[in-house]
């Protein structure tokens, strides 16, 4: 979610009114409620030509006020609350009003990446590795990146070589993670972590982690790291996708996003891209390619990575198909 459309979900939110606004979060996971509350309690008054335009969006009518002016702090707990019911809105909700922390891996699941290093990097790697693996993917890249090295690569390694996960190993961790048993012991082992899982979560990390990540398995095990390797999915493998789904993932990329992931592209995919574009629309991205100077390597990585993640959704969907790396072979 870009940054502009992120405040223009904040104040549609703010817009519709609580009732409203709980409904919709209801849909969404923690990670983007988090973004959206964030958002929401940074805005303190909207002007009137802000909210138009919005709204225009939405056909909506605009506010008859000149300004829309909110107690953002109570309003973002009574949604928050309303939508996510008391327990999950009071971990959100001290984090982001007061700051605060929570057990559990449930209550992880709404803290941020460098909090959730701070709770369990003391624990064994095992332990964290059986913790991280209920978490979203993009939550556990980010979750790594705050290790030291040498935990980080140890707890890759563990994740990668975990086959299931059984309740006793569960009930070790703490009450709180208890409730994921659901009071069974016939529980059978979940089927998590594995290559795929390790691939998923390095498709996140920067460039410079995921390199001495995959360096460090690939002594305990070539092979491993290799499966690993043949399951990731980077941006240059936009180069094995269709046509057809290159299409549609450009209809969800904004310009600004699409330019600065593309200096950091080949020549090969980014006439792919450009095939796939209209000419006059190819015809302005290389000229605002031209034109950009010199960019960080990390905005780069940064933007490409936002980009992979819309790609990975469409996957989900089914509304493209992956080739490549870390996708389906076509025949």
């Amino acid at each position: 979610m870009a940054d502009d459309g992120l405040e223009k979900s904040a104040i549609l939110l703010i817009a519709l009114g609580e009732e409203y606004a709980s409904e919709v979060l209801k849909h969404l996971g923690p990670r983007e409620v988090q973004k959206l509350g964030h958002a929401m309690a940074a805005l303190k008054t909207v002007p009137r030509a802000r909210m138009d335009e919005v709204l225009a969006e939405f056909q909506a009518t605009a506010a008859e006020s000149s300004s829309v002016s909110v107690d953002t702090d109570a309003y973002v707990r009574s949604v928050l609350t309303k939508a996510l019911g008391d327990d999950n809105a009071s971990h959100l909700i001290s984090r982001i009003l007061q700051g605060g922390d929570t057990n559990g891996i449930e209550g992880l699941k709404w803290l941020d990446a460098p909090t959730v290093a701070d709770l369990i990097r003391n624990e064994h790697p095992q332990i964290i590795a059986t913790i991280l693996v209920h978490l979203e993917k993009d939550h556990v890249s980010d979750i790594l990146n705050n290790f030291s090295e040498r935990l980080r690569n140890d707890v890759v390694l563990r994740i990668a070589t975990l086959e299931g996960i059984q309740p006793e190993a569960l009930k070790e961790l703490n009450d709180v993670m208890l409730r994921l048993l659901s009071g069974s012991a016939n529980i059978k082992k979940s089927a998590m972590g594995g290559v795929r899982t390790v691939a998923e979560i390095l498709n996140y990390m920067g460039s410079a982690n995921e390199t001495t990540v995959i360096d460090s398995i690939r002594e305990y095990d070539p092979d491993l790291a290799q499966r690993i390797l043949d399951e990731m999915f980077v941006f240059e493998n936009l180069l094995d996708v269709d046509d057809r789904s290159i299409q549609l993932l450009l209809r969800e990329i904004q310009s600004d996003s699409l330019i600065l992931a593309m200096k950091g592209a080949s020549e090969t995919l980014r006439e792919k891209i450009f095939k796939n574009m209209s000419q006059r629309a190819a015809e302005m991205l290389r000229e605002d390619l031209e034109s950009r100077g010199p960019v960080r390597v990390s905005e780069v990585e940064n933007e490409q990575k936002e980009i992979l993640k819309i790609v990975r959704r469409l996957a989900d969907e089914g509304q493209i198909v992956l080739g490549g790396a870390g996708g389906e072979q076509m025949i």
